[in-house]
């Protein structure tokens, strides 16, 4: 039996140096799950990310400042490295190794040390020096292009997936592999996470159009993208939208059937583009004739894969996410108050809290310092001459 709520991570400590989204959210997941994280920032402009989404990326973290340009701050680094499990980062390649924060140094003084390094293009490669972000890895990826309703209409998400799916998934889970496999050898490993190397993994569906008919299709012309009526957003009299994803034959005969167009069965997925134009003039018309709540109504029960799209704010409220004690509400007094999202992996044995809200920068220095082996005056020390803050 597992002891209650016994966090699988709990003897694991991480140093989180990432700044912004792919870094800090793939600590969080590990933090949420009981890692001790410490998030650590330089002296200056530290984690420049806004305080909105700082807040949301690095609860259940430490906070510590410290110079990394001097040698008293890379000693202090080295100090933490010995006695840590894992290594985030998210420097430009070369960065950390200029601040004695590299793989090769710090496995010097701890060689089970697993060491993750997040970049846009990774450490090899004709890209490796370039700047980007989210938008440009999903393009070099060929994500972008398969995104929008047609050619002309590009779309761009909100969800910044070339980050989190690329970069803080493709982490996390390169992470713990590592872990288990040094938990065995007592070696650590050097992970060189690219994020544009991590969504093109993902590209699984216009993949596999282009390996059977030699060429992806259009944005807007593939299965899940727009080609098939059944497959869809579709506008209400009321502006709001119902997303319609009847792809099997027996959730397609159960819509029509409900909304009363038995006539639209044989054309679920018909491969003649003239009559899918003509299947999706019909829904559109039918939908947009009656406000979203109706077809709600009608289809309640109906086994028919149709769905209201909701807004964020109405998702977080939604009886299916709070049944699932998705949503956590809380008060910092810097951040302010606001949403958070708890863990999505629920597992026997633990449950998912905060234990911390995101920290200030340096919040807790002195007792990061402390576990290091650095007594108050060596610590004061740090302070005076603002490698520490």
């Amino acid at each position: 039996m597992d002891t209650p709520n016994t966090a699988p991570l709990a003897d694991i400590r991480i140093l989180d140096l990432s700044r912004l989204l792919p870094g800090p959210l793939g600590a969080q997941y590990l933090a949420d799950l009981g890692a001790d994280v410490i998030k650590i920032e330089d002296t200056q402009a530290g984690d420049y990310a806004p305080p909105s989404l700082r807040a949301v990326c690095n609860r259940n973290k430490r906070g510590l400042r410290l110079d990394l340009k001097h040698p008293d701050g890379q000693a202090a680094l080295a100090a933490l490295a010995r006695e840590a499990d894992v290594v985030i980062e998210s420097f430009r390649p070369g960065v950390a190794a200029r601040l004695k924060a590299d793989y090769p140094t710090l496995a010097g003084h701890n060689p089970r040390l697993v060491y993750c390094s997040i970049t846009g293009y990774g450490q090899t490669g004709p890209l490796r020096d370039a700047a980007g972000h989210d938008l440009n890895y999903s393009a070099y990826a060929g994500v972008a292009d398969q995104m929008g309703c047609g050619p002309d209409e590009p779309a761009l998400s909100n969800v910044p997936v070339a980050d989190i799916l690329g970069g803080s998934l493709t982490a996390a889970m390169g992470i713990l592999a590592a872990l288990l496999d040094a938990r065995r050898t007592g070696r650590g490993r050097c992970l060189d996470i690219a994020i544009a190397d991590g969504l093109l993994a993902s590209a699984a569906v216009p993949l596999a159009t282009l390996n059977a008919h030699g060429a992806t299709r259009p944005a807007g012309g593939d299965t899940l993208s727009g080609a098939l009526a059944c497959y869809g957003q579709y506008r209400a009299q009321d502006g709001r939208h119902l997303a319609v994803a009847a792809l099997e034959p027996k959730f397609w005969t159960a819509l029509c059937q409900r909304l009363g167009r038995a006539d639209l069965i044989p054309l679920h997925r018909d491969a003649d583009a003239a009559q899918q134009a003509h299947v999706r003039a019909e829904l559109e018309r039918l939908f947009g004739s009656k406000p979203r709540a109706h077809w709600l109504a009608l289809l309640d029960g109906a086994d028919c894969c149709v769905s209201p799209v909701l807004t964020l704010a109405e998702s977080l409220a939604h009886p299916q996410f709070v049944a699932r004690g998705m949503v956590r509400q809380v008060r910092h007094d810097t951040y302010g108050s606001g949403a958070q999202i708890a863990s999505p992996v629920k597992m026997s044995g633990f449950q998912f809290a905060i234990h911390r809200q995101a920290p200030l920068p340096g919040e807790h220095t002195d007792q990061i310092l402390r576990e290091a082996g650095y007594d108050d005056a060596a610590i004061a020390s740090l302070r005076a001459r603002g490698i520490a803050r």
